[in-house]
């Protein structure tokens, strides 16, 4: 019998693993989490007792863990987390602007002093 093997029809979706099967972007997540999770751990073990230090660890490298591992639609935790702070917060004001080209064919706005044309006595003031 012969086997078979599944191909994803989206080859975008398939991502190329470097080290311990993680992609280079997990393995970049999970190495600043040991950089910054186990100094201070070894720091603040003396200061505040193992278990205390224990969870201040985790606290610091939840975050990391969180950003290597977390997608939705293909993008990553990151570029989430950036288009809804420029949604939400840094957004600018967006104006929208376009000229109604079905009224300059009529040719029934007379766009000098803003005004509408009267299409039977072709003046610019409103009757």
């Amino acid at each position: 019998m012969a086997g078979y093997t599944q191909i994803p029809r989206d080859l975008t979706t398939v991502k190329s693993r470097l080290l311990l099967n993680l992609t280079k972007r997990q393995l970049i997540c999970f190495g600043s989490a040991v950089a910054i999770g186990i100094p201070t751990y070894l720091f603040t073990r003396t200061i505040i007792g193992n278990s205390a230090a224990v969870f201040v660890m985790i606290g610091l490298m939840l975050p990391f863990f969180f950003f290597a591992m977390f997608e939705k639609d293909g993008l990553p935790a990151e570029k989430i987390l950036r288009n809804l702070l420029r949604v939400k917060i840094w957004h600018g004001k967006r104006s929208y602007k376009t000229e109604n080209l079905y009224i300059n064919r009529r040719g029934n706005y007379n766009y000098e002093d803003d005004t509408q044309i009267n299409p039977r006595t072709k003046s610019g003031k409103n009757q």
